[in-house]
């Protein structure tokens, strides 16, 4: 992460696997219980993880899933590309995805003026949400610091990747018709916008 790379899809779909077996929104009677790796290696040292979680079109028939409204979930920054996108379709459909567009500029201007209460989670950004006295948390008064990843530098190598990748997942998406691009600068131009494009697709169902 320090250095700019993302973690392993092996990881990040036997996360969301297990997630949501556990929340019974899907199931598979194929597969015995497993137990959610901290690290990487400890997946790599697994003979099986390739069998569990990279799906393949034979798992596809395996899941079944609800399709409730109880049984709804975001996922940020995954997938990143199509081969990512493929692997979680063989998981759960996806019925909607954001492609949010924000200038680069605005985005590393961001991360440089982010600041995070570790403990808590609080997190700060001295453009438009700085803490009451500077460099310490709200709440407890106790100082805050930057997240390891959030370098100016680091951020700038995950969006040239994410540039040379993700056209292909957006075409991906674009085929299956559920994506929808927004546009903005600020949650006060996107938000508006994703109230009610969420409002116009799933507020019926409500």
């Amino acid at each position: 992460m320090q250095s700019g790379a993302l973690v392993p899809d092996t990881m990040i779909l036997r996360l969301i696997v297990n997630e949501l077996t556990t929340r019974g929104w899907i199931q598979d009677s194929n597969l015995q219980p497993y137990s959610v790796y901290s690290s990487s290696l400890a997946m790599e040292a697994d003979d099986n993880v390739d069998s569990v979680l990279i799906p393949s079109g034979l798992r596809t028939s395996m899941y079944s899933y609800s399709d409730k409204p109880a049984a709804s979930f975001i996922l940020d920054g995954f997938p990143r590309t199509a081969a990512q996108a493929l692997q979680l379709d063989a998981i759960v459909p996806i019925n909607m995805v954001v492609n949010l567009q924000t200038p680069s500029e605005i985005i590393i201007e961001r991360i440089c003026n982010r600041w995070v209460h570790a403990p808590s989670g609080r997190v700060y950004n001295t453009t438009f949400n700085p803490p009451k006295v500077e460099g310490k948390d709200d709440v407890t008064g106790e100082p805050l610091t930057r997240r390891s990843d959030d370098d100016p530098e680091v951020w700038k190598a995950r969006l040239k990747t994410f540039n040379e990748t993700y056209q292909s997942l957006l075409d991906h998406y674009a085929k299956l018709g559920v994506l929808w691009t927004v546009k903005g600068s600020s949650s006060d131009d996107i938000t508006p916008q994703l109230l009610e494009e969420f409002g116009r697709r799933f507020g019926a169902a409500n």
